[in-house]
Protein backbone atom coordinates (compact mmCIF):
# COMPACT_ATOMS: atom_id res chain seq x y z
CA UNK A 1 0.00 0.00 0.00
CA UNK A 2 1.46 3.08 -1.22
CA UNK A 3 0.70 6.18 1.14
CA UNK A 4 2.22 10.13 1.82
CA UNK A 5 3.34 11.26 4.65
CA UNK A 6 3.45 15.73 4.73
CA UNK A 7 3.64 18.49 6.65
CA UNK A 8 3.08 22.27 5.28
CA UNK A 9 5.04 25.54 6.80
CA UNK A 10 2.59 28.63 6.59
CA UNK A 11 2.29 32.53 7.01
CA UNK A 12 0.01 31.46 9.66
CA UNK A 13 -3.12 29.42 10.59
CA UNK A 14 -6.01 30.44 7.99
CA UNK A 15 -5.57 30.44 4.41
CA UNK A 16 -9.48 32.35 3.90
CA UNK A 17 -7.19 35.34 5.93
CA UNK A 18 -4.83 35.84 3.05
CA UNK A 19 -2.26 33.29 4.76
CA UNK A 20 -0.19 30.80 1.96
CA UNK A 21 1.80 28.22 2.15
CA UNK A 22 5.59 28.40 1.92
CA UNK A 23 7.11 24.75 2.45
CA UNK A 24 5.43 21.42 2.00
CA UNK A 25 7.32 17.88 2.80
CA UNK A 26 6.02 14.64 1.54
CA UNK A 27 7.69 11.05 1.68
CA UNK A 28 6.58 7.88 -0.28
CA UNK A 29 6.15 4.78 1.71
CA UNK A 30 5.00 1.48 0.87
CA UNK A 31 3.82 -1.01 2.95
CA UNK A 32 4.95 1.49 6.03
CA UNK A 33 7.97 1.76 5.07
CA UNK A 34 10.29 4.81 3.22
CA UNK A 35 11.33 4.29 -0.11
CA UNK A 36 13.62 7.17 -0.28
CA UNK A 37 11.25 9.11 -2.23
CA UNK A 38 10.38 12.56 -1.27
CA UNK A 39 9.09 15.71 -2.72
CA UNK A 40 10.30 18.58 -0.67
CA UNK A 41 9.68 22.86 -2.04
CA UNK A 42 9.66 26.08 -0.88
CA UNK A 43 7.15 29.10 -2.12
CA UNK A 44 6.96 32.89 -2.15
CA UNK A 45 3.89 33.40 -0.67
CA UNK A 46 3.36 36.65 -2.48
CA UNK A 47 3.14 38.43 0.98
CA UNK A 48 5.39 39.58 3.81
CA UNK A 49 6.16 36.51 6.81
CA UNK A 50 4.81 37.31 9.85
CA UNK A 51 7.08 37.41 12.75
CA UNK A 52 5.12 34.67 15.09
CA UNK A 53 5.54 32.62 11.76
CA UNK A 54 9.47 33.36 11.07
CA UNK A 55 9.93 31.89 14.92
CA UNK A 56 8.32 28.88 14.33
CA UNK A 57 10.17 28.08 10.90
CA UNK A 58 12.72 30.51 10.11
CA UNK A 59 11.87 31.53 6.38
CA UNK A 60 12.09 34.65 5.78
CA UNK A 61 10.77 37.73 3.34
CA UNK A 62 14.66 37.20 1.81
CA UNK A 63 14.57 33.76 1.83
CA UNK A 64 11.59 33.46 -0.02
CA UNK A 65 12.01 35.71 -2.44
CA UNK A 66 13.59 33.50 -5.32
CA UNK A 67 11.57 30.51 -4.78
CA UNK A 68 9.21 29.39 -7.79
CA UNK A 69 5.25 30.23 -6.71
CA UNK A 70 2.82 26.85 -6.17
CA UNK A 71 1.47 27.44 -9.16
CA UNK A 72 4.98 26.47 -10.66
CA UNK A 73 5.27 23.44 -9.51
CA UNK A 74 1.58 22.35 -8.61
CA UNK A 75 1.48 19.63 -11.35
CA UNK A 76 4.78 18.00 -9.86
CA UNK A 77 3.36 18.15 -6.39
CA UNK A 78 -0.10 16.24 -8.07
CA UNK A 79 1.90 13.95 -10.11
CA UNK A 80 4.40 13.14 -6.65
CA UNK A 81 0.90 12.50 -4.77
CA UNK A 82 -0.90 10.58 -7.13
CA UNK A 83 -4.14 9.25 -6.10
CA UNK A 84 -2.84 7.51 -2.57
CA UNK A 85 -3.60 8.25 1.27
CA UNK A 86 -2.13 11.76 2.61
CA UNK A 87 -1.18 11.15 6.47
CA UNK A 88 -0.19 14.55 8.21
CA UNK A 89 -0.12 15.83 12.05
CA UNK A 90 -3.84 17.81 12.03
CA UNK A 91 -4.13 17.02 8.92
CA UNK A 92 -7.03 19.34 7.99
CA UNK A 93 -4.80 22.10 8.47
CA UNK A 94 -2.60 21.10 5.50
CA UNK A 95 -5.57 20.13 3.82
CA UNK A 96 -7.15 23.41 3.71
CA UNK A 97 -3.84 24.78 2.52
CA UNK A 98 -2.83 22.60 0.11
CA UNK A 99 -6.04 22.71 -1.05
CA UNK A 100 -6.98 26.49 -1.10
CA UNK A 101 -3.30 26.54 -3.07
CA UNK A 102 -4.56 24.41 -5.66
CA UNK A 103 -7.72 26.12 -6.16
CA UNK A 104 -6.25 29.57 -6.32
CA UNK A 105 -3.98 27.82 -9.56
CA UNK A 106 -7.70 26.02 -10.74
CA UNK A 107 -6.70 22.64 -10.29
CA UNK A 108 -8.79 20.08 -8.50
CA UNK A 109 -8.58 19.69 -4.54
CA UNK A 110 -7.58 16.62 -2.91
CA UNK A 111 -10.65 15.21 -1.37
CA UNK A 112 -10.79 14.71 2.11
CA UNK A 113 -11.62 10.93 1.75
CA UNK A 114 -7.77 10.38 1.60
CA UNK A 115 -6.91 12.21 4.98
CA UNK A 116 -5.31 10.22 7.46
CA UNK A 117 -5.03 12.53 10.32
CA UNK A 118 -2.26 11.37 13.17
CA UNK A 119 -3.24 13.53 15.62
CA UNK A 120 -7.04 11.10 15.81
CA UNK A 121 -4.81 7.71 15.60
CA UNK A 122 -3.07 8.97 18.59
CA UNK A 123 -6.28 10.27 20.33
CA UNK A 124 -7.48 6.79 20.07
CA UNK A 125 -3.96 4.67 20.85
CA UNK A 126 -2.93 7.22 24.05
CA UNK A 127 -6.56 8.62 25.12
CA UNK A 128 -5.60 11.76 27.70
CA UNK A 129 -1.78 12.22 26.75
CA UNK A 130 -0.02 14.79 24.97
CA UNK A 131 -0.50 14.41 20.93
CA UNK A 132 1.88 17.03 19.97
CA UNK A 133 4.62 15.67 17.33
CA UNK A 134 7.27 16.44 20.04
CA UNK A 135 4.91 14.24 22.78
CA UNK A 136 4.38 11.36 20.22
CA UNK A 137 8.52 11.35 19.48
CA UNK A 138 9.78 11.43 22.80
CA UNK A 139 6.88 8.08 23.93
CA UNK A 140 8.17 6.25 21.00
CA UNK A 141 12.08 7.29 21.67
CA UNK A 142 12.57 8.82 18.40
CA UNK A 143 15.52 11.32 18.04
CA UNK A 144 14.80 14.78 17.28
CA UNK A 145 17.65 16.48 18.45
CA UNK A 146 18.47 17.72 15.07
CA UNK A 147 14.59 19.68 14.94
CA UNK A 148 16.11 22.90 16.06
CA UNK A 149 12.73 24.47 14.29
CA UNK A 150 9.80 23.41 12.04
CA UNK A 151 10.59 22.12 8.95
CA UNK A 152 8.51 20.87 6.82
CA UNK A 153 10.26 17.66 4.93
CA UNK A 154 12.62 17.17 8.68
CA UNK A 155 8.57 17.11 10.40
CA UNK A 156 7.38 14.85 7.68
CA UNK A 157 10.74 12.38 8.23
CA UNK A 158 9.68 11.78 11.67
CA UNK A 159 5.72 11.77 11.25
CA UNK A 160 6.43 8.80 9.52
CA UNK A 161 8.06 7.21 12.33
CA UNK A 162 5.17 8.32 14.47
CA UNK A 163 2.85 6.92 11.87
CA UNK A 164 4.46 3.39 11.76
CA UNK A 165 4.12 3.17 15.86
CA UNK A 166 0.93 4.48 15.72
CA UNK A 167 -0.46 1.96 13.33
CA UNK A 168 1.36 -1.02 15.32
CA UNK A 169 5.06 -0.78 14.94
CA UNK A 170 7.96 -2.47 12.27
CA UNK A 171 5.97 -5.92 12.43
CA UNK A 172 3.44 -4.86 10.64
CA UNK A 173 5.58 -4.47 7.03
CA UNK A 174 6.54 -8.27 7.67
CA UNK A 175 4.33 -9.12 4.68
CA UNK A 176 5.15 -11.98 2.40
CA UNK A 177 6.15 -11.30 -1.01
CA UNK A 178 4.54 -13.34 -4.17
CA UNK A 179 7.94 -15.38 -4.32
CA UNK A 180 8.05 -16.76 -0.36
CA UNK A 181 4.31 -16.95 -0.66
CA UNK A 182 4.98 -19.89 -3.34
CA UNK A 183 7.66 -21.25 -1.50
CA UNK A 184 5.35 -21.39 1.88
CA UNK A 185 2.66 -23.33 -0.41
CA UNK A 186 5.08 -25.87 -2.15
CA UNK A 187 6.38 -26.53 1.56
CA UNK A 188 2.53 -27.04 2.78
CA UNK A 189 1.97 -29.98 -0.33
CA UNK A 190 4.88 -31.56 0.36
CA UNK A 191 3.94 -32.39 3.76
CA UNK A 192 0.73 -33.38 2.98
CA UNK A 193 2.17 -35.62 0.73
CA UNK A 194 4.38 -37.42 2.83
CA UNK A 195 1.54 -37.49 5.94
CA UNK A 196 0.54 -40.81 7.30
CA UNK A 197 -3.24 -41.20 6.64
CA UNK A 198 -4.87 -42.34 9.93
CA UNK A 199 -8.46 -43.38 9.86
CA UNK A 200 -10.59 -41.36 11.98
CA UNK A 201 -11.12 -42.38 15.74
CA UNK A 202 -14.97 -43.04 16.37
CA UNK A 203 -15.98 -40.56 18.89
CA UNK A 204 -19.29 -40.49 19.81
CA UNK A 205 -21.03 -41.29 22.75
CA UNK A 206 -21.99 -45.03 23.53
CA UNK A 207 -25.53 -46.04 24.77
CA UNK A 208 -23.86 -46.03 28.86
CA UNK A 209 -22.55 -43.21 28.58
CA UNK A 210 -25.98 -41.37 27.42
CA UNK A 211 -28.18 -42.83 29.81
CA UNK A 212 -25.44 -42.15 32.61
CA UNK A 213 -25.54 -38.44 31.19
CA UNK A 214 -29.36 -38.74 31.03
CA UNK A 215 -29.27 -39.85 35.11
CA UNK A 216 -27.01 -37.03 36.10
CA UNK A 217 -29.70 -34.64 33.97
CA UNK A 218 -32.05 -35.56 36.85
CA UNK A 219 -29.94 -34.43 39.72
CA UNK A 220 -29.60 -30.80 37.99
CA UNK A 221 -32.42 -28.11 38.67
CA UNK A 222 -32.95 -26.77 34.88
CA UNK A 223 -30.00 -28.03 33.33
CA UNK A 224 -29.26 -25.75 29.97
CA UNK A 225 -27.40 -28.36 28.57
CA UNK A 226 -30.53 -30.55 28.80
CA UNK A 227 -33.12 -28.43 26.87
Amino acid sequence: MREIIFDTETTGFDPKNGDRMVEIGCIEMINRVPTGRTFHAYFNPQRSMPAEAEAVHGLSDAFLAEKPLFSELAQDFLDFIEDSPMVAHNAGFDFNFINAELTLCGLPIVGNERMVDTVALAKVRHPGSKLSLDALCSRYGIDRSHRTKHGALLDAELLAQVYVELRGGRQIGLELGAETTEIVTEVKVLVRKDRIYRQPRPHAATEQELAAHAEFLKSVDTPLWGA
